[in-house]
This record gives C-alpha cells, sequence and structure tokens, in this order.
C-alpha cells in the first residue's frame, strides 16, 4: 500500500475527453510512519471523495489507468481511497 497527504488541487482547461470531470489532486508520498517520502505528483481521483488534507492510498502506473471509467486513461497515479485510521507497530521490523 503506498501512502500519501493531499496538498492540493489543479485544474486543467484541455484533458482528453475520457478525463473530463475527474478531480486532479496534488499529492505528497509519505512512508508508513508519514515522513514525506519524494517529490509530490498530481493524481486522479479514483475515490471521488479526497480532499485537502486527506490521508490517502494511492497507485501508480498501469493499475492507475484501470482504476477509472472508461478503462484504461491516461493518468499516471491515482488515488485510491482514504485513510480513516493509521497506526505503525515497531514488530516484526529489521533493527
Amino acid at each position: 500500500m503506498k501512502l500519501g497527504r493531499v496538498i492540493g488541487t489543479m485544474v486543467a482547461t484541455i484533458k482528453p475527453e475520457a478525463m473530463k470531470g475527474l478531480k486532479l489532486l496534488i499529492v505528497r508520498p509519505l512512508t508508513a510512519d508519514l515522513r514525506d517520502d519524494g517529490e509530490p505528483f498530481v493524481a486522479t481521483d479514483a475515490s471521488a471523495q479526497a480532499s485537502s488534507g486527506d490521508l490517502v492510498t494511492w497507485e501508480a502506473s498501469r493499475e492507475a489507468a484501470l482504476l477509472h471509467d472508461p478503462w484504461f486513461i491516461p493518468v499516471d497515479h491515482a488515488i485510491v481511497g482514504i485513510v480513516d485510521q493509521h497506526a505503525v507497530s515497531d514488530e516484526g521490523r529489521k533493527r
């Protein structure tokens, strides 16, 4: 599972026909313990409910393109869901 935090929105004036009506959000990738894990990216909102500040799960590449209807739209990242609760345990971690 990939975690991220929605840090903003983006508006595109020109989109492919299959992407019309999709919300574009800016997501900062996070580690399991919620530390920054790379540069922010733009993702479509396959959950249709995410907004700024939400902790979300996301997919990339082919998996992201398959999350929307119609299938296989030209996207690189897509938000799958919103995280309600998050906990990290030290059990099982390598030391």
